[in-house]
């Protein structure tokens, strides 16, 4: 039950603070929905204590039938790609809630942060296609109506183009479900591979189309993406750390779950055009970005282009790219939760974010150097700086998926230095210079002193901080609950093979060896390679000298797993 557990507990919370038959206070409802999300996040850092990283399947299944007619099953698993998004959901709904002050109509707004946290845990649970359509749903229309009430000037507009296009993607992936359930041999709308028995290559391609689309939206890809800088902009903060950190990683999260995992061979027969559909989203997301000068639009113009790297690694369908788009989910949802949050301290401090007036806030004694400084290791940490999560996952993508797909992954590696190009356009243009106001009557500038930034404004900053410094130095404590899950997503047909040698004084016998190549240079970590291999070295008559000093050795049994070992 600890599976329905993390759906539950914000549900109960939400139904609690908004039905309550007494008033209450802003400041009441939110200390109530942050002790809900306090409980929901212990319960998440208990299932991954709990959670078995030898165990590739699903873990912690829970089935009850529930309307067997339309084949809607309350089926819930978990397994090594849900879990870390379980976890970046239930922390950023927390952090959400805290930075949540002074809101208006607090007995509505707090129940919807909760229904969020409840619908996304359950999309990212479901083990029933219709199940995780609902889910899928049931969070569209508290971020509709968080928008529309506490957005900017311009929320209607955001709101309802935010609304129409999320429906519409909902749309698509209903109708995939469907014609998948309804081709398909099973009939059942259980999530199993087998689903696709039945199906030709056109009726794969076909349905995996309209997925691919639905979720493309949500992600989102370009063309698909110009709700999402309107989105923002017009959010409050809170909803901006949500929309980028956790919404946008359930469209990562449906392409890599049933178009990678449902349809292989029709993903694979696409796979180079979708490598180039992530090229234009990267490059184009970066080029926008510099054309920004609102700090929350170049932000969000970065997530665009963030975003295409989950789809060129999941085009190369290996096991080192998979794991590239689960850690590149994890790191863009620290990342760009940082990034916003931090803005909505510069906004609220200065009230604006307009880059053509924002300038010298690093000033040590009238500025916001705290903030700044932050600022400056979260852009380091998105342009992919060494010791930084970011540098950990696209590491892993560009590595993955140069092999298959490499004139794709050396674009996509110029717009990772794009964003160190817009990131230090705005530090510079924001962070140095003089810190002055306004001309004054007189034609000069009048220097300001900004109000300190309290300790409680920096605290979920710093933590977010810690946790992208310590995932970048120790990237094992992430790739553990994850390898065995990725390793085992593909198919055999899909999975290539490794050699590795072994002295010749072995007997013949199949040993556990791990062989360990140093990728990320001497000063950093050390990837290691480890498979399970049959050894058979040879008699003197079988190979001519020197070669009779070397063992020959058979394709491995199992598909090499990559780790990362303790930082050096």
């Amino acid at each position: 039950m600890i599976l329905s557990a993390l759906i539950l507990i914000p549900l109960v919370g939400a139904l609690l603070i908004g039905i309550w038959p007494t008033a209450i206070a802003s400041n009441t409802a939110r200390r109530g929905a942050l002790v809900t999300l306090a409980i929901n996040l212990i319960v998440t850092l208990t299932l991954v204590l709990q959670f078995d990283i030898s165990n590739s399947a699903f873990q912690f299944v829970e089935r009850l039938d529930w309307i067997d007619n339309l084949g809607l099953s309350y089926s819930l698993g978990v397994d090594g790609i849900s879990l870390p998004l379980l976890v970046i959901n239930s922390l950023l709904c927390f952090v959400a809630t805290y930075i949540s002050n002074d809101v208006k109509r607090s007995r509505l707004y707090y129940p919807m942060l909760l229904l969020i946290a409840s619908a996304v845990a359950g999309a990212f649970l479901a083990q029933n296609l219709l199940l995780f359509f609902l889910f899928y749903e049931l969070e569209l229309i508290p971020m509709y109506l968080l928008i529309a009430i506490w957005g900017g000037a311009r929320r209607g507009y955001a709101a309802t183009k935010f609304l129409i296009y999320t429906a519409f993607s909902g749309a698509l992936i209903f109708a995939a479900f469907l014609g998948l359930a309804l081709l398909s041999d099973t009939g059942s709308f259980d999530y199993d591979p087998s689903l696709i028995q039945g199906l030709t290559l056109f009726q794969q391609t076909l349905i995996m189309g309209f997925l691919l689309i639905g979720f493309g939206i949500k992600i989102p890809l370009v063309p698909f993406h110009t709700w999402l800088p309107d989105a923002h902009v017009e959010a409050s903060t809170p909803l901006s750390v949500l929309l980028a950190g956790v919404l946008l990683k359930l469209g990562t999260y449906g392409i890599l779950r049933f178009c990678v995992g449902l349809f292989p061979e029709a993903w694979m027969k696409v796979a180079p055009l979708l490598a180039w559909w992530a090229v234009v989203s990267v490059l184009y997301g970066s080029l926008a970005a510099i054309a920004q000068t609102d700090m929350k639009k170049m932000v969000a113009y970065s997530s665009v282009g963030h975003m295409g790297y989950i789809l060129l690694a999941a085009s190369a369908a290996n096991p080192l790219s998979i794991l590239g788009t689960v850690l590149q989910m994890v790191s863009h949802g620290l990342i760009s939760a940082l990034m916003f949050l931090l803005v909505g301290v510069v906004y609220k401090k200065t009230g604006t974010r307009d880059l053509t007036i924002l300038r010298g806030l690093l000033a040590p004694e009238r500025g916001l150097p705290f903030i700044g400084s932050l600022m400056v290791l979260g852009a380091m940490a998105s342009a992919g700086i060494p010791g930084m999560v970011g540098f950990i996952s696209e590491f892993i993508v560009f590595r993955g998926s140069f092999e298959s797909h490499a004139p794709q992954t050396l674009l996509c590696m110029v717009g990772s230095g794009l964003t160190a190009v817009y990131f230090l356009l705005m530090i510079n243009r924001v962070f140095f210079g003089r810190l002055t106001a306004a001309p004054d009557g007189a034609g000069g500038l009048v220097e300001v002193t900004l109000a300190k930034v309290s300790w409680r404004d920096r605290t979920p900053a710093i933590a977010l901080v810690l946790i992208i410094f310590a995932f970048g130095l120790q990237p094992e404590w992430m790739t553990r609950w994850v390898e065995s899950t990725t390793n085992a997503f593909l198919p055999n047909t899909m999975q290539t093979a490794a050699v590795v040698s072994k002295p010749h004084s072995l007997p013949p016998s199949t040993e556990t060896t791990s062989l360990k190549s140093t990728l990320l240079g001497p000063n950093y970590s050390v990837v290691s390679i480890s498979s399970i291999v049959t050894f058979s070295p040879p008699s003197d008559s079988e190979l001519p000298p020197p070669m009779s000093t070397l063992p020959v050795i058979k394709a491995p049994t199992v598909l090499p797993t990559l780790t990362f070992s303790r930082f050096l």
